[in-house]
């Protein structure tokens, strides 16, 4: 339930940090009058990703006639999932200072055009936030929980409520918040749940017979890590911790998670110096023919 969570804290509250830039941006330039269209973009993209989640679901359960193709299908998408948390937490890092004028510039682009435009462009900047989201959860909730059940589903929105009251709170100056290290701190996390979704997808591959070594296992501290016991369970839930896992499986997980983390921590280069005053006087000096 943590990893659920976490993922719709994370997702969530990016996600309402680009419509509050959106509705700060409208409301201090006193273009009120086009909120309803910047809500209508929202809730258009929240329902395709809903719709998408369920699309995802209903494949993996209803779709899929064999259990080899049920473990294929959870074993691509976790490695989709995967893909996307690692691209986002790098992204996110290297794009949180400049996204507020990215977003007011392409704002300012669709106010000229019209209506339309700024409703679709409100839809842009949210879906991909939410297409994520229900990719995560799905492959987190199989990975953590054996499915996505209501215990999930309840972490994953109670994620995103708390996430939609820090960022009104925010919006509002009524909290601060290092959004700088609440994000490296969530990314470090969500590093390990994608090493965890990434070993389970290891693991579907293998029931799929699609890579050998199941039954080869790295070790088996059962006798320690009971499976039925709280510690053990929170483990599994948190980072997909099992107590004999194949040999496949953990090189997959220290494959991934080792490197990544290393990278994610590890501190930007500095910025590259400016050009010389002279070269760049001569850049933007119109030439006399």
């Amino acid at each position: 339930m943590f990893a659920t969570y976490l993922i719709g804290l994370r997702e969530g509250l990016e996600a309402t940090l680009v419509v509050s830039i959106l509705v700060a941006f409208l409301v201090k330039s006193d273009r009120r009058n086009r909120l309803p269209h910047v809500w209508l973009g929202v809730g258009l993209a929240v329902a395709l990703s809903v719709f998408f989640g369920w699309v995802i679901e209903y494949t993996s359960t209803t779709l899929l006639n064999t259990s080899r193709q049920r473990e294929l299908f959870d074993a691509v998408t976790s490695v989709g999932a995967v893909v996307f948390v690692t691209w986002m937490i790098f992204w996110m890092r290297k794009a949180a200072r400049s996204i507020a004028g990215e977003l007011r510039g392409k704002l300012s682009e669709a106010l000229a055009v019209g209506a339309f435009a700024v409703t679709g462009m409100a839809f842009l900047a949210v879906i991909r936030e939410g297409l994520e989201t229900a990719l995560i959860f799905y492959s987190a909730a199989q990975s953590t929980a054996g499915g996505a059940g209501r215990n999930a589903m309840l972490a994953l929105v109670g994620g995103i409520a708390t996430a939609v009251v820090i960022g009104f709170l925010l919006y509002r100056s009524a909290l601060k918040l290092n959004l700088g290290k609440f994000f490296t701190w969530t990314g470090a996390l969500l590093i390990l749940v994608a090493a965890g979704i990434f070993k389970y997808g290891v693991h579907d591959f293998q029931e799929a017979d699609v890579v050998p070594g199941l039954n080869t296992h790295a070790f088996d501290i059962s006798s320690v890590l009971d499976p039925g016991s709280w510690y053990a369970m929170l483990l599994s839930g948190m980072f997909n911790i099992t107590p004999a896992p194949s040999l496949l499986e953990m090189v997959a997980w220290v494959a991934y998670a080792v490197p990544v983390m290393v990278l994610f921590l590890r501190k930007p280069g500095k910025p590259a110096a400016p050009a010389a005053p002279a070269a760049a006087d001569a850049a933007t000096t119109p030439q006399r023919a």
